[in-house]
Protein backbone atom coordinates (compact mmCIF):
# COMPACT_ATOMS: atom_id res chain seq x y z
CA UNK A 1 0.00 0.00 0.00
CA UNK A 2 1.16 3.65 -0.32
CA UNK A 3 1.39 5.40 2.90
CA UNK A 4 1.27 8.65 4.35
CA UNK A 5 3.01 9.09 7.40
CA UNK A 6 2.44 11.37 9.93
CA UNK A 7 4.97 11.78 13.17
CA UNK A 8 7.08 14.05 14.71
CA UNK A 9 8.77 12.75 18.51
CA UNK A 10 11.37 10.35 19.15
CA UNK A 11 8.49 7.54 19.66
CA UNK A 12 7.40 7.62 16.04
CA UNK A 13 10.40 6.73 14.80
CA UNK A 14 10.34 2.49 15.60
CA UNK A 15 7.15 3.18 13.62
CA UNK A 16 8.69 4.68 10.67
CA UNK A 17 11.68 2.46 10.33
CA UNK A 18 8.97 -0.74 10.51
CA UNK A 19 6.74 0.42 7.78
CA UNK A 20 10.20 1.84 5.77
CA UNK A 21 11.17 -1.63 5.86
CA UNK A 22 8.15 -3.54 5.14
CA UNK A 23 6.49 -4.44 1.88
CA UNK A 24 4.52 -1.10 1.93
CA UNK A 25 5.32 2.48 0.60
CA UNK A 26 5.87 5.14 2.66
CA UNK A 27 5.06 8.23 0.22
CA UNK A 28 5.64 10.91 2.35
CA UNK A 29 6.66 11.81 6.09
CA UNK A 30 4.80 14.91 7.80
CA UNK A 31 6.12 16.10 10.85
CA UNK A 32 5.70 19.44 12.94
CA UNK A 33 7.61 22.49 11.63
CA UNK A 34 11.94 23.09 13.08
CA UNK A 35 11.63 24.66 16.26
CA UNK A 36 13.26 27.04 18.59
CA UNK A 37 15.29 24.73 20.94
CA UNK A 38 17.75 25.17 24.03
CA UNK A 39 19.44 28.03 25.51
CA UNK A 40 20.49 29.62 22.41
CA UNK A 41 17.14 29.00 20.87
CA UNK A 42 18.33 27.37 18.01
CA UNK A 43 16.21 26.10 15.15
CA UNK A 44 15.88 22.00 15.47
CA UNK A 45 14.57 19.73 13.47
CA UNK A 46 12.01 17.02 14.68
CA UNK A 47 13.31 13.91 15.56
CA UNK A 48 11.18 11.72 13.11
CA UNK A 49 12.22 14.37 10.53
CA UNK A 50 16.03 13.42 9.96
CA UNK A 51 15.43 10.13 9.73
CA UNK A 52 13.64 10.60 6.65
CA UNK A 53 16.07 12.41 5.85
CA UNK A 54 18.40 9.17 5.98
CA UNK A 55 15.52 6.89 4.42
CA UNK A 56 15.70 9.26 1.73
CA UNK A 57 11.92 9.76 1.93
CA UNK A 58 10.26 12.74 1.14
CA UNK A 59 9.06 15.29 4.00
CA UNK A 60 6.57 17.64 4.42
CA UNK A 61 6.24 20.23 7.59
CA UNK A 62 2.88 22.34 7.80
CA UNK A 63 2.05 24.61 10.21
CA UNK A 64 -1.34 23.27 9.42
CA UNK A 65 -2.19 20.07 8.45
CA UNK A 66 -5.51 20.95 7.95
CA UNK A 67 -4.43 24.40 5.82
CA UNK A 68 -5.56 24.08 2.15
CA UNK A 69 -2.24 24.49 0.87
CA UNK A 70 -1.87 20.86 3.16
CA UNK A 71 -4.83 19.48 1.80
CA UNK A 72 -4.06 19.96 -1.44
CA UNK A 73 -0.59 18.31 -1.18
CA UNK A 74 -2.05 15.18 0.53
CA UNK A 75 -4.82 14.68 -2.10
CA UNK A 76 -2.41 14.70 -4.68
CA UNK A 77 -0.13 12.36 -3.17
CA UNK A 78 -2.95 9.62 -4.01
CA UNK A 79 -2.23 7.53 -0.82
CA UNK A 80 -4.14 4.41 0.13
CA UNK A 81 -3.31 5.26 3.98
CA UNK A 82 -2.49 7.60 6.37
CA UNK A 83 -0.53 6.52 9.67
CA UNK A 84 -0.29 8.65 12.21
CA UNK A 85 2.37 8.12 15.19
CA UNK A 86 2.70 10.99 17.57
CA UNK A 87 2.42 13.71 15.52
CA UNK A 88 1.32 16.66 17.23
CA UNK A 89 -1.64 18.15 15.38
CA UNK A 90 -5.33 17.35 14.93
CA UNK A 91 -6.08 15.82 11.50
CA UNK A 92 -8.90 17.41 10.18
CA UNK A 93 -12.58 15.59 9.11
CA UNK A 94 -11.45 16.81 5.25
CA UNK A 95 -7.73 15.12 6.06
CA UNK A 96 -9.12 12.14 7.26
CA UNK A 97 -10.95 11.44 4.09
CA UNK A 98 -8.30 11.82 1.74
CA UNK A 99 -7.04 8.24 1.70
CA UNK A 100 -8.60 5.69 -0.01
CA UNK A 101 -9.25 3.30 2.56
CA UNK A 102 -8.93 5.30 6.01
CA UNK A 103 -6.00 6.31 8.41
CA UNK A 104 -4.82 4.88 11.65
CA UNK A 105 -2.83 6.33 14.72
CA UNK A 106 -0.87 4.33 16.85
CA UNK A 107 -1.94 4.89 20.78
CA UNK A 108 0.50 4.33 23.66
CA UNK A 109 -2.80 3.12 25.80
CA UNK A 110 -5.19 0.33 26.17
CA UNK A 111 -7.87 1.98 24.45
CA UNK A 112 -10.46 3.48 26.08
CA UNK A 113 -8.45 3.39 28.82
CA UNK A 114 -6.12 7.03 29.38
CA UNK A 115 -7.29 9.30 26.03
CA UNK A 116 -5.27 11.71 25.41
CA UNK A 117 -1.75 13.44 25.07
CA UNK A 118 0.13 11.80 27.66
CA UNK A 119 -0.90 8.17 28.17
CA UNK A 120 2.30 6.61 29.32
CA UNK A 121 2.97 9.31 32.09
CA UNK A 122 -0.24 9.03 34.02
CA UNK A 123 -0.44 5.18 33.60
CA UNK A 124 2.71 5.24 35.99
CA UNK A 125 1.65 8.02 38.01
CA UNK A 126 -1.91 6.45 39.10
CA UNK A 127 0.12 3.05 39.87
CA UNK A 128 -1.04 0.73 36.71
CA UNK A 129 0.58 -2.42 36.63
CA UNK A 130 -0.23 -3.19 33.31
CA UNK A 131 -0.63 -0.33 29.37
CA UNK A 132 -0.01 -1.32 26.20
CA UNK A 133 -0.16 -0.36 22.59
CA UNK A 134 -3.58 0.26 20.48
CA UNK A 135 -3.97 0.89 16.75
CA UNK A 136 -7.18 2.45 15.65
CA UNK A 137 -9.00 4.00 12.80
CA UNK A 138 -8.57 7.10 13.26
CA UNK A 139 -12.02 9.86 14.06
CA UNK A 140 -11.52 13.54 14.47
CA UNK A 141 -12.44 12.84 17.91
CA UNK A 142 -9.15 12.75 19.78
CA UNK A 143 -8.57 8.73 20.53
CA UNK A 144 -12.29 7.63 19.91
CA UNK A 145 -12.19 5.35 16.52
CA UNK A 146 -12.57 1.73 16.68
CA UNK A 147 -9.83 -0.21 17.38
CA UNK A 148 -8.02 -2.91 15.49
CA UNK A 149 -5.49 -4.25 17.38
CA UNK A 150 -4.00 -4.06 20.79
CA UNK A 151 -1.16 -5.84 22.74
CA UNK A 152 -0.81 -5.38 26.58
CA UNK A 153 2.73 -4.57 28.21
CA UNK A 154 3.70 -4.84 32.22
CA UNK A 155 4.54 -2.23 33.90
CA UNK A 156 7.30 -2.36 35.76
CA UNK A 157 8.40 -1.00 39.56
CA UNK A 158 11.56 0.29 38.13
CA UNK A 159 10.19 1.89 34.91
CA UNK A 160 9.78 5.23 34.26
CA UNK A 161 8.23 7.00 31.14
CA UNK A 162 11.17 7.32 29.46
CA UNK A 163 11.95 3.40 29.58
CA UNK A 164 8.19 2.64 28.96
CA UNK A 165 7.95 4.49 26.48
CA UNK A 166 10.70 2.69 24.64
CA UNK A 167 9.51 -0.18 25.25
CA UNK A 168 5.66 0.54 23.80
CA UNK A 169 7.27 2.44 20.62
CA UNK A 170 8.87 -0.83 19.40
CA UNK A 171 6.12 -2.93 20.34
CA UNK A 172 3.92 -0.63 18.73
CA UNK A 173 5.56 -0.51 15.34
CA UNK A 174 5.55 -3.88 15.37
CA UNK A 175 2.33 -3.75 16.18
CA UNK A 176 1.30 -1.22 13.64
CA UNK A 177 2.87 -2.96 10.50
CA UNK A 178 0.74 -6.24 11.40
CA UNK A 179 -2.66 -3.78 11.16
CA UNK A 180 -1.57 -2.08 7.87
CA UNK A 181 -0.78 -5.72 6.60
CA UNK A 182 -4.90 -6.87 7.53
CA UNK A 183 -5.91 -3.66 5.84
CA UNK A 184 -4.07 -4.14 2.63
CA UNK A 185 -5.47 -8.05 2.72
CA UNK A 186 -9.20 -6.06 4.06
CA UNK A 187 -9.37 -8.53 6.82
CA UNK A 188 -9.09 -5.97 9.45
CA UNK A 189 -11.98 -6.42 12.15
CA UNK A 190 -12.68 -2.89 13.73
CA UNK A 191 -14.04 -3.34 17.51
CA UNK A 192 -16.00 -0.19 18.84
CA UNK A 193 -14.48 1.13 21.89
CA UNK A 194 -16.60 0.85 25.00
CA UNK A 195 -17.41 4.22 26.38
CA UNK A 196 -18.25 3.05 30.03
CA UNK A 197 -14.21 2.24 30.55
CA UNK A 198 -12.86 5.84 29.00
CA UNK A 199 -10.43 7.05 31.02
CA UNK A 200 -8.36 10.37 30.53
CA UNK A 201 -4.26 11.25 30.03
CA UNK A 202 -4.80 14.79 29.33
CA UNK A 203 -1.44 17.08 29.06
CA UNK A 204 1.47 17.72 31.19
CA UNK A 205 1.93 21.14 33.04
CA UNK A 206 5.10 22.17 34.97
CA UNK A 207 3.33 22.21 38.28
CA UNK A 208 2.04 18.54 37.93
CA UNK A 209 5.25 18.07 38.75
CA UNK A 210 5.61 19.70 42.29
CA UNK A 211 5.95 17.14 45.09
CA UNK A 212 3.08 17.32 47.68
CA UNK A 213 4.77 15.63 50.92
CA UNK A 214 1.04 15.20 52.36
CA UNK A 215 1.10 12.27 49.42
CA UNK A 216 2.28 8.49 50.36
CA UNK A 217 5.52 7.48 49.52
CA UNK A 218 4.14 4.79 47.05
CA UNK A 219 2.20 7.92 45.12
CA UNK A 220 5.35 10.03 45.34
CA UNK A 221 7.51 7.44 43.61
CA UNK A 222 5.41 7.05 41.08
CA UNK A 223 5.17 10.76 39.89
CA UNK A 224 8.77 11.07 40.53
CA UNK A 225 8.73 7.95 37.71
CA UNK A 226 6.09 9.31 35.37
CA UNK A 227 7.08 12.76 35.12
CA UNK A 228 10.72 11.97 33.71
CA UNK A 229 12.23 13.67 31.83
CA UNK A 230 9.21 16.33 32.19
CA UNK A 231 8.00 18.55 33.96
CA UNK A 232 10.07 16.07 36.64
CA UNK A 233 9.22 15.82 40.42
CA UNK A 234 10.43 18.77 42.27
CA UNK A 235 10.12 20.16 45.42
CA UNK A 236 12.21 23.31 47.17
CA UNK A 237 15.58 23.68 49.21
CA UNK A 238 17.13 26.63 50.06
CA UNK A 239 14.59 28.21 48.34
CA UNK A 240 15.87 26.54 44.68
CA UNK A 241 14.12 24.34 42.53
CA UNK A 242 14.92 20.71 43.62
CA UNK A 243 14.09 18.06 40.82
CA UNK A 244 13.33 14.21 42.74
CA UNK A 245 15.47 12.22 39.90
CA UNK A 246 15.37 8.63 41.63
CA UNK A 247 13.70 7.36 44.13
CA UNK A 248 12.27 4.36 46.18
CA UNK A 249 8.55 3.80 48.43
CA UNK A 250 10.00 2.58 51.79
CA UNK A 251 8.15 1.73 55.02
CA UNK A 252 8.45 4.40 58.06
CA UNK A 253 9.03 3.35 61.67
CA UNK A 254 9.73 6.85 62.82
CA UNK A 255 7.35 9.69 63.22
CA UNK A 256 8.06 12.75 61.32
CA UNK A 257 6.14 15.84 59.85
CA UNK A 258 5.58 15.77 56.16
CA UNK A 259 8.48 16.89 53.82
CA UNK A 260 10.94 16.34 56.99
CA UNK A 261 14.04 14.62 56.26
CA UNK A 262 13.94 11.13 58.42
CA UNK A 263 17.35 9.92 58.08
CA UNK A 264 20.17 9.07 55.73
CA UNK A 265 20.96 5.81 54.69
CA UNK A 266 24.08 4.82 52.76
CA UNK A 267 22.17 1.81 51.00
CA UNK A 268 18.86 3.59 50.48
CA UNK A 269 19.30 7.35 49.93
CA UNK A 270 17.81 10.87 51.62
CA UNK A 271 14.49 9.55 53.38
CA UNK A 272 12.12 11.77 53.76
CA UNK A 273 8.82 11.92 55.45
CA UNK A 274 5.52 11.21 53.47
CA UNK A 275 1.84 10.68 54.41
CA UNK A 276 2.54 7.16 54.72
CA UNK A 277 5.88 5.48 54.54
CA UNK A 278 9.27 7.40 53.25
CA UNK A 279 10.75 8.35 50.11
CA UNK A 280 14.12 7.60 49.61
CA UNK A 281 15.77 10.46 47.18
CA UNK A 282 18.37 8.66 45.33
CA UNK A 283 18.97 11.25 42.76
CA UNK A 284 18.59 14.90 42.34
CA UNK A 285 19.36 17.74 40.91
CA UNK A 286 19.73 21.35 42.41
CA UNK A 287 18.50 24.32 40.50
CA UNK A 288 21.37 25.62 38.43
CA UNK A 289 23.22 22.14 39.18
CA UNK A 290 23.84 19.28 37.41
CA UNK A 291 22.03 15.64 38.13
CA UNK A 292 23.99 13.61 41.65
CA UNK A 293 23.26 11.03 43.33
CA UNK A 294 22.40 11.56 47.10
CA UNK A 295 25.56 10.69 48.73
CA UNK A 296 27.56 13.68 46.26
CA UNK A 297 24.66 15.98 46.68
CA UNK A 298 24.81 15.90 50.44
CA UNK A 299 29.02 16.21 50.40
CA UNK A 300 27.96 19.54 48.92
CA UNK A 301 24.69 20.59 50.71
CA UNK A 302 23.98 20.93 54.47
CA UNK A 303 20.28 18.80 54.52
CA UNK A 304 20.36 16.85 57.70
CA UNK A 305 18.01 14.97 59.85
CA UNK A 306 14.91 17.34 60.81
CA UNK A 307 15.77 19.69 58.00
CA UNK A 308 12.76 20.04 55.97
CA UNK A 309 12.22 19.82 52.31
CA UNK A 310 9.43 21.90 50.10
Amino acid sequence: MRIIFFGTSIFAIPSLKALAESSHEVLLVVTQPDRKKGRHLNLKPPAVKEVASSLNIPIFQPERISGQEAIERLTKMNADLFVVVSFGQILSQKALLIPKKFSVNLHASLLPKYRGAAPINWAIVNGERKTGATVFRLVERMDEGDIIAKEEVDIKDTDTAITLSEKLSQIGARLLVTVVDLIDKNKAVLTRQDERLTTFAPKLKKEDGLINWNLSAVELHNRTRGFLPWPSAFTYFNGKRLKVLKTKACRNEKSGDCGQVAGIEPDLGILVHTKEGCLAIQKLQLEGSRPMAFDEFLRGHKLKVGGALG
